[in-house]
């Protein structure tokens, strides 16, 4: 049993050959690669299909499951399909084939189909033995000159029967009903569009083969889906996108407001974007609405019948229709993007990315090549048959002479070629002339018949001589292809679905709130540095526990919607959304792994955002600038450097403005007032001299309006206001070194 097992050739290994496993691999996955990209994945660029769709077509055409004739089954069809041309899994034929019929997949469906060919829910079709299908014009356009040797012939896999290596493809099925597939190493991603566009720009082609890529988008405005929607992508992309047959499209759904009455109104959508399915698009809002994801909205239902109809209800009647739209926009597929990748094979050989004239041209080439290959077919044919009626014509010149010769002669085919001239095809079809075709009218018939097929014969001839000629017959028959799916004629069909809008510009601060739940918070900041957020607005900071020696820096009320900002003793800014920081529960998080925040810095203080606000920031060692609040926002966990404060100084104030004056005291005691206007406005900086020191620093520093005078509070919470005439003595120009606080100024050298 052993040396059964052997390999052939001896008793040990001597018949086996060594291998290189490296080039034997990259030759079997080069051979995989090839095979996936040129008879799976990449469309064909003259007829727009993957050689699974054609041989479904073409096996249709062959059971002749034309338009109009009847339908047959499935099963049926994919049995052919499996059993003649593609030995591969019946479901993958069965699945190509359903997307053929499907109208929200197809623009222009291939397939007729009849029965439950699945939905725009994503629900599958019913069984092969339950579904009937046949073409439709579309296809039957895709086939039109088939039998006329208009393209090429292969021999199928098993070398029984022969397949077409590519369709005549009178429709432009690349573009208008798109493509999308994965190969190796290469993908393709053609959205569908609108046919009549198509034809008008092959047209535009026809006349003038230099037109400009531009000058193309007069007529192909963008994609036409069958799902209708509207594409929000700017011009200029669209155009950069054709040009260079990369790009990607912006696709919204449409909607309208719907009145309720009493002031209350629903969103509803009708038109959902290309590719995705409404049930998992209505699961995923349901899932955001629960999880508090979508605060504006109150809840989704979903009234589709025939139609899509989903509609979208608002949490408040107060809520603005385009912001709650623009939040659902944000977060669900609502809003998609739609890839742009022309990668497909140029003259069914060579895969590569082309633009959108370089498509169009190669299909006009196509049509061209068809055009010339169906015309000489037809002029051979031509030629044989007026072969044989001049055959025929010489027969009823001679009616009696050939009689005699086929009643008398032994061989009376050789006896007329000899007598009179004839092909072999000729005598041949003499001979099988049938007894009443011999009567004076059909003489009269055949010299008609004759003269019309010269007459054709002549202008297929010139037809073949002409480039002009051909290719304004390559016009014809696209404008004829045009007329079919023209917008007006066939609206049903051929009307645009896909519309073109700007989305609207919405301030992206507003559209950020909208997606929070706006719910008050009261955030407490330890001295340690640890950062919290506490439910409600909270009144007693009494309660508030900390970690064993930490205690309460500071605590402020707030809304979720809100941003906090950080200012760090480096004169850096800090921003967190007031929704992210940790809850209230435990002692929260410490701010340095929110944000990537020094070791040698403190934070000086935190607030509440507010854009339209002003801040007079000081530090230690007197000097100061104002900041307008909204140039401080950090987009980064890294903040945003405002102050520049060189060690051992740093930054030590921020106070907001409100007034026309400013009040500085100084770690000496020394108060200085002076005008606001004498310090400068900056988004970043290290500032001017507020006052100057001999030794120690800024202790305190206000702003306030003159008019109303200075006021602070002592330890007994006494307030004191002084006017500007008991200023006077303290009132000076900026950087000056001020005098000794008057009497009642509180000893902690702070204005409160």
């Amino acid at each position: 049993m052993g040396k059964d097992l052997l390999p052939p050739g001896g008793e040990g290994r001597a018949s086996a050959e060594p291998v290189d496993l490296k080039k034997a691999l990259e030759e079997r996955y080069l051979a995989y690669a090839l095979s996936t990209i040129m008879h799976r994945a990449l469309p064909d660029v003259r007829d727009g299909m993957k050689p699974v769709h054609r041989r479904i077509v073409h096996a249709m055409r062959l059971a002749r499951l034309e338009p109009g004739q009847r339908f047959a089954k499935c099963a049926s069809i994919v049995g052919d399909v499996m059993g003649k041309f593609h030995p591969h899994g019946d479901q993958s034929i069965y699945d190509a084939l359903v997307r053929l019929a499907q109208s929200f997949a197809m623009r222009y469906p291939l397939v007729d189909g009849q029965g439950n060919f699945g939905n725009i829910d994503g629900d599958n079709a019913a069984a092969m033995r339950y579904t009937e299908a046949r073409m439709t014009e579309a296809a039957t356009s895709l086939l039109e000159g088939i039998t006329e040797d208009a393209v090429d012939f292969r021999k199928t896999y098993n070398e029984e029967d022969e397949e077409p290596t590519v369709l005549p493809g009178a429709f432009p099925n690349l573009l208008a009903n798109g493509s999308s597939g994965i190969a190796v190493g290469m993908a393709t991603s053609i959205p569908p569009h609108n046919a009549a566009e198509i034809c008008d720009a092959a047209l535009a082609i026809i006349d003038d083969p230099s037109v400009a890529d531009e000058r193309l988008l007069d007529f192909v405005k963008g994609p036409d889906f069958p799902t209708g929607g509207i594409i929000v992508e700017d011009q200029d992309s669209i155009r950069e996108a054709y040009r260079t047959g990369r790009g990607g499209f912006r696709v919204r759904a449409r909607w309208e407001k719907e009145d309720q009455g009493r002031g209350m109104w629903t969103a509803v959508v009708t038109e959902i974007p290309y590719g995705i399915q409404k049930s998992r698009l209505i699961e995923k809002i349901a899932e955001l609405i629960i999880s508090r994801r979508l605060p504006l909205l109150e809840d989704i239902r979903d009234e589709s019948a025939e139609d899509i109809r989903v509609v979208l209800v608002p949490r408040s009647r107060t809520v603005e229709p385009e912001l709650l739209m623009e939040s659902v926009f944000r977060l669900t597929d609502l809003e998609t993007r739609f890839p742009l990748n022309m990668n497909v094979l140029s003259r069914g050989k060579v895969p590569g990315v082309l633009s959108l004239k370089q498509v169009l041209r190669e299909w006009l080439d196509h049509r061209r090549e068809v055009l010339l290959r169906r015309s000489r077919h037809r002029l051979s044919e031509i030629e044989k048959r007026l072969e044989i009626l001049a055959g025929y014509l010489v027969a009823y010149l001679n009616i009696d002479e050939v009689i005699r010769i086929i009643r008398e002669e032994d061989e009376p085919k050789k006896e007329m070629i000899a007598r009179f001239e004839l092909t072999d095809n000729q005598a041949e079809a003499i001979l099988n002339m049938r007894l009443r075709a011999l009567r004076k009218l059909e003489e009269f018939e055949i010299r008609k018949e004759f003269d019309k097929l010269s007459e054709e014969k002549t202008q297929i001839e010139g037809l073949l001589a002409s480039e002009a000629k051909q290719w304004k017959t390559v016009r014809w028959e696209v404008s004829k292809v045009r007329q079919t799916y023209d917008p007006e004629k066939n609206p049903e069909l051929g009307a645009r679905r896909t519309t073109f809008a700007d989305a609207p510009e919405h301030d992206l601060e507003d559209v950020q709130e909208a997606l929070i739940e706006r719910e008050p918070i009261t955030v407490v900041l330890s001295e340690k540095g640890w950062l919290r957020a506490m439910k409600g607005h909270l009144s007693d900071y009494s309660t508030l526990a900390f970690k064993e020696g930490d205690s309460l820096k500071l605590a402020f009320h707030a809304q979720t919607t809100d941003k906090i900002l950080l200012l760090t003793t480096g004169g850096k800014v800090y921003t967190i959304g007031a929704d992210r920081l940790p809850g209230g529960r435990g002692h929260g998080e410490p701010v340095r792994i929110m944000v990537d925040m020094e070791n040698d810095q403190a934070i000086v203080t935190a607030f509440v955002h507010d854009p339209e606000r002003k801040l007079l920031l000081a530090s230690h060692a007197g000097n100061g600038f104002v900041v307008a609040e909204k140039d401080m926002i950090a987009n980064t966990r890294k903040g945003k450097q405002v102050m520049n404060v060189k060690a051992p100084d740093e930054t030590k104030m921020c106070v907001p403005i409100s007034g026309d004056h400013v009040a500085i005291v100084g770690e000496n005691r020394k108060l200085l007032v002076f005008p606001l206007s004498e310090v400068p406005e900056m988004a970043r900086g290290k500032g001017v001299r507020l006052q100057r020191y001999k030794d120690g620093g800024i202790s305190d520093l206000k702003s306030f309006a003159m008019e109303a005078g200075l006021s602070w509070r002592d330890s007994a919470d006494r307030t004191f206001v002084k006017s500007r005439e008991e200023l006077a003595e303290w009132l000076g120009n900026r950087a000056a070194a001020g005098r000794m606080a008057p009497k009642g100024f509180p000893r902690t050298g702070k204005f409160s």
